[in-house]
């Protein structure tokens, strides 16, 4: 099984779309799981907010171990669901044929968009709580509403999770999705997700786990064995200063679901068991951070600069608001690979911005940024940048 694991072929899917228009009855369907989302052992789940299933795929001469993230659909989650995109390779976007096109559906799509995502399924839940006529009907208005968007091309398949009616069909394109190449010669990128400690209450000391960091290798490869550096690491604080630390440890285990593997390579969740106190992984405390090769990050920054582009509208409210310009000393929500921070605003010039951050970031250049205003009280998405 570790053998077929390390050498098949893998592919990271997100589950998205309106909060109960039947994400992880699809999960399950596909799966034979529900979403895991609170436990605390190491064979499963990325984080406690993202759900998270995985599976192998088979069908004739194919094979694939997919990692499937189901990313929360109520809109107080939107920074949560962008965290999920940014450890995804394709997207599947489920649309109730009973309740149609919803605000979050259109903020969900316009958030794949800002991370890139251009691989997306388009699911047509719950064809059997309709009739025939409502099916067809349901089935133009996505149409009409991918027009003119990354998912303008997507196949739109009709299937009710609950009967399991046309699940196979998903199945087959998961297949046939071209696998995207993976970057195996760059220094390891490792997005942490989740962290925690997997250890039950009395256990004896010479019985005790390190400290577990689950999520995403991006790029490069890591072996049982290597050291890591995690960014930004922990804080400390001193004189009322708050600034923060870079952590070194190894790598004694690494599971890609509930298999060991001795070697992780991009595509597919991993967790990686450290030497790390579970003081310091307990309940996501490493969430958000990066572990890489020690002295291979760039330095932990409080500012950034982005290049950027604004929606025209906001998206994820009954009622269309213009997005106005983005104004100086302005308060942003910035979404960067698993991390969220908040920054001001201090220069505009053209289409890029430079803010100062209230957390501290990873600097990676290019990698995507999604801006989100706080409207309503409400942080809203209102476009999307990449990190220059």
């Amino acid at each position: 099984m570790e053998k077929n694991i390390e050498n098949s072929d893998m592919l990271n899917i997100g589950i998205v779309g309106h909060i109960d228009h039947g994400k992880t009855t699809l999960l399950h369907a596909l799966t034979g799981k529900f979403a895991d989302t609170h436990s605390e052992e190491l064979k499963r789940g990325i984080t406690i907010k993202l759900g998270y299933a995985d599976t192998i795929l088979e069908k004739a001469n194919k094979k694939r171990y997919i990692s499937f993230v189901d990313c929360p659909g109520h809109e107080m989650l939107m920074a949560t669901m962008l965290s999920g995109a940014a450890l995804i390779d394709v997207a599947i976007l489920v649309i109730a044929a009973n309740e149609g096109i919803k605000p979050q559906t259109k903020e969900h799509l316009i958030a794949l968009q800002s991370k890139k995502i251009n691989k997306i399924i388009i699911i047509q839940n719950k064809i059997d709580l309709v009739d025939k006529k409502q099916a067809l009907e349901n089935y133009k208005k996505i149409q009409e509403f991918i027009k003119e968007t990354i998912a303008e091309n997507s196949p739109i398949i009709p299937i009710s999770a609950q009967q399991k009616i046309n699940i196979e069909k998903i199945k087959d394109l998961l297949l046939d999705i071209p696998i995207p190449k993976r970057d195996l010669k760059s220094e390891p990128e490792f997005l942490i997700a989740r962290s925690f400690d997997i250890n039950k209450p009395g256990t004896k000391i010479e019985d005790l786990h390190g400290g577990v960091l689950a999520g995403v290798l991006k790029k490069g490869v890591l072996k049982v064995g290597d050291e890591i550096e995690i960014k930004p690491g922990i804080t400390e604080t001193h004189a009322n200063k708050t600034t923060y630390k870079s952590i070194k440890t190894k790598i004694i285990s690494i599971y890609r679901g509930t298999t060991p593997i001795k070697q992780a390579t991009p595509g597919g969740s991993l967790a990686f068991e450290t030497e790390l106190d579970n003081i310091l992984t307990k309940t996501d405390f490493l969430s958000g951070c990066i572990a890489s090769k020690p002295n291979t990050l760039p330095e932990i920054s409080d500012k950034i600069k982005i290049k950027y582009t604004l929606f025209p509208e906001v998206l994820g409210e009954e009622k269309k608001t213009k997005i106005e310009p983005l104004k100086m000393s302005e308060m942003i929500m910035l979404s960067i690979n698993t991390t969220t921070s908040v920054g001001q605003i201090k220069k505009i010039k053209d289409n890029e911005i430079e803010l100062s951050l209230k957390i501290p970031i990873i600097p990676i250049k290019k990698d995507s940024v999604g801006l989100a205003r706080n409207i309503h009280n409400h942080w809203r998405l209102i476009g999307y940048g990449e990190i220059v």
